[in-house]
């Protein structure tokens, strides 16, 4: 059912990297299918067609997950009895090449794999009563899927409380939804360069900004249905007023609170602390100091959408 491709224990993190835009991995499993909290569609298919550069700079959590990945492991064989071994090829389904997986370890006797995870303590209610974070689950559904393995195994590191080990078991119904998600992502989008739909959600906002950088001075046409526009008009109406709504009813909790820092009813507590912080006057030291402006100083960029009515007259 699988073809290796890659040793990946021989290369390097930045042709690592190549490899993973040739297909969908594991850790694109969730987002292929819309279902991430991290990451949208578009997002990922500007990674996989290269219209935006996948940063080689891991994220400290990123780090700590991958240099602990030896320590679950060896906490697994403990907590368990099951050995493990590590699987060095990158594998690729032999139907549809573009599914790709690169697991952490199989289970020795076993047509199983384990997949090592660590995580904040902040992030401990996303495991209770058995729950598992969605982004995981599909993860571990994925490498069933390429690998053909009948049984995942996910042990993660709650650090400095807590050693969590799940058993995810082969089903085939929602295997076939995975597959055909992830395969309708690669063949629609990527293969034909379309960027998927807006889905209105805040990591479609960071997509684009990542692709469209702006600008070009020029004004186009641009295609917008008369009623879509009234509705948006509409929605900011009705936004705009249960932001009021919801602020009075604060307003009215600070002015009974007053000089109070806390406060509390029998179904919910308020904090209203004061709190200090420092910052730079980037005006002041622009005026007094410019060697330090100009040596220190870091330029941003982005872009303001803004939409002005036309008034007919």
């Amino acid at each position: 059912m699988t073809n290796a491709i890659a040793n990946v224990a021989k290369l390097s993190r930045e042709d690592w990297l190549k490899l993973r835009q040739l297909g969908i991995g594991g850790s694109d499993a969730a987002a292929a299918c819309g279902l991430s909290h991290w990451k949208s569609q578009a997002q990922l298919f500007l990674e996989k067609t290269s219209k935006v550069e996948i940063s080689d700079n891991e994220s400290e959590a990123l780090r700590q997950g991958r240099d602990f990945e030896d320590y679950v492991a060896g906490r697994f064989t403990e907590a368990t009895g099951k050995k493990v071994r590590r699987d060095n090829f990158m594998m690729c389904d032999v139907d549809y090449p573009f599914l790709i997986a690169d697991i952490d370890r199989r289970v020795v006797g076993e047509d199983a794999i384990l997949e090592c995870k660590t995580t904040s303590p902040y992030n401990r209610y996303k495991w209770e009563d058995g729950a598992i974070p969605i982004e995981y689950e599909l993860q571990c559904l994925h490498y069933m899927s390429v690998t053909g393995a009948k049984k995942c195994y996910l042990a993660c590191l709650v650090f400095g409380s807590e050693f969590i080990i799940r058993e995810i078991d082969w089903d085939d119904e929602t295997i076939k939804m995975l597959r055909d998600k992830e395969i309708e992502f690669w063949t629609e989008y990527v293969e034909k360069d379309l960027m998927p739909d807006p889905d209105g959600s805040v990591a479609f906002d960071d997509a684009l900004k990542a692709r469209f950088k702006g600008g070009i001075e020029d004004s186009i046409k641009l295609d917008v249905d008369v009623n879509s526009y009234e509705i948006y008009k509409a929605n900011k109406d009705l936004i705009k007023d249960l932001e009021d709504r919801n602020r009075k009813f604060e307003q009215d909790l600070k002015i009974q609170l007053a000089d109070n820092n806390y406060g509390e009813t029998s179904y919910f507590t308020v904090s209203y602390k004061p709190s200090i912080s420092v910052r730079l006057d980037t005006k002041r030291i622009k005026k007094e100091a410019p060697e330090i402006y100009d040596k220190y100083g870091k330029e941003s960029e982005s872009r303001r959408f803004f939409i002005k009515e036309i008034v007919s007259e």
